[in-house]
């Protein structure tokens, strides 16, 4: 009866119904464990499987008498079942089911996010693989430092992102967990193969050592890893709202048609999604710290963790889930100007070329001293000035002339001299 509740997108495994499903399924497979090993009459746990449901509804109903979550379910359960369900929660405590259900909800929310992480290593991917040589500035503290191309930029996002993917995958053998272990988790009233047999059913693997509880330390961690990715994404997205500056303008969110960006200013196009991402990772990051906090708990167990968590686990896994469906739609449509990457980076006559000019006067028997202070001399002659230009004060400078060619001036402006080495990165991604 139970499968007709199969809600497979994210907001759907964090509703109530599908909340009450993971309880069923965890219920059912204590059952049949327990009839395996001889505990209860096979034909009462068919009785069950045949018979067992819930409705919503008629649980917060009892619910809103008795107080109390699990015994509102149970007996809504045993409604549709009848006599059979006497067999139902033997030796059980509630945490029994919360935990291990809780489980496989952050199991299934967990895959949801890798495939939606998956999607975004594809499309970043190829965009990198797109403007592998799209050369611009490279930045350090928002100041124009040496040439990079646009995929170089990108392969650091895309490192970042299968970092991740590697996280999220050990995660999910950390969080696949469940106990069945009684009151306190002494297996007092129902022994360990109870536990092994079910937590099998269900795909799960039974807790080393468990209190009433599941530790709180793997929900700290699924938390904390989600907020990482949380982070990486407002990285990006940060990094897009830089580029699209109106005095950069290297890269700019996709603009639809009809879209508007002022109410006011016609003209204005501005970066709402990068926006809205940073500011949602604020909220993912918020929660990390409540995960954190609800480790700490009374003896072999309190509930001051299942408040927070009715809000943070959902919401965290919601938000990521939406986070990365956006940042991987905005990524495969960013609109890149190379036209604008070249001008930026020839400002000032190509003030980025000076580390190359510096060692190669090194080369030729200057100090370090000497020559940091040549070149210095013509790169601030130009910075920010009306027609500055360091490439000309440079091929001027006799200190500079005396001891460098014209052709050899001429390689140290030459961009694909910081770039040869790129492939070799290029290469471990796979781009």
């Amino acid at each position: 009866m139970i499968e007709r509740y199969t809600l497979p997108e994210m907001a759907n495994l964090w509703s109530e119904t599908y909340k009450l499903k993971t309880w069923l399924q965890v219920e059912i497979a204590v059952c049949e464990a327990q009839a395996e090993l001889g505990y209860i009459p096979s034909q009462a746990v068919e009785e069950i499987k045949a018979k067992a449901d819930f409705d919503p509804k008629r649980v917060l109903e009892i619910e809103a008498v008795v107080r109390h979550d699990v015994i509102a379910f149970l007996t809504n359960v045993n409604e549709y079942v009848g006599e059979a369900g006497r067999y139902i929660h033997l030796g059980l405590t509630s945490s029994d089911v919360l935990d291990t259900a809780l489980a496989l909800q952050l199991v299934a929310s967990l895959d949801l996010l890798l495939q939606r992480l998956e999607d975004l290593i594809q499309v970043i991917r190829e965009k990198a693989r797109e403007h592998r040589h799209t050369v611009m500035a490279g930045r350090s503290h928002g100041i124009h430092a040496e040439p990079i191309t646009f995929g170089f930029k990108l392969a650091g996002w895309l490192a970042e992102v299968l970092r991740h993917q590697e996280r999220l995958r050990i995660l999910r053998q950390t969080i696949a967990v469940g106990k069945i272990s009684g009151a306190v988790g002494t297996y007092a009233n129902v022994e360990p193969r109870v536990e092994a047999i079910a937590c099998q059913k269900l795909g799960l693997q039974p807790d080393t050592a468990s209190t009433q509880v599941i530790s709180r330390d793997r929900h700290a961690d699924y938390v904390q890893q989600l907020a990482l990715v949380a982070a990486s994404i407002e990285r990006f997205a940060v990094e897009i709202r830089n580029l699209q500056k109106t005095d950069v303008l290297e890269v700019e969110e996709f603009f639809s048609k009809g879209q508007k960006g002022s109410s006011a200013m016609p003209h204005k196009r501005n970066p709402i999604r990068s926006e809205r991402l940073t500011g949602m990772a604020r909220l993912v990051r918020s929660h990390a710290g409540a995960a954190l906090e609800n480790v700490a708990l009374w003896h072999e167990r309190d509930i001051s963790h299942s408040s927070v968590e009715r809000v943070i686990l959902p919401d965290a896994c919601t938000l990521t889930h939406f986070m990365l469906s956006e940042i991987t739609d905005l990524v495969k449509n960013l609109l890149v100007y190379p036209e604008n990457m070249e001008r930026n980076l020839n400002c000032y006559g190509g003030v980025v070329f000076s580390q190359k000019v510096l060692l190669a006067l090194i080369d030729k028997g200057s100090s370090r001293e000497e020559a940091y202070a040549i070149v210095q001399e013509s790169a601030h002659a130009a910075w920010n000035k009306p027609g500055g230009n360091f490439q000309n004060l440079i091929n001027k400078d006799p200190r500079v002339t005396q001891k460098l060619s014209p052709a050899e001036l001429e390689v140290c402006f030459d961009p694909q001299q910081h770039l040869q080495h790129l492939e070799e990165v290029y290469q471990r991604l796979g781009i």
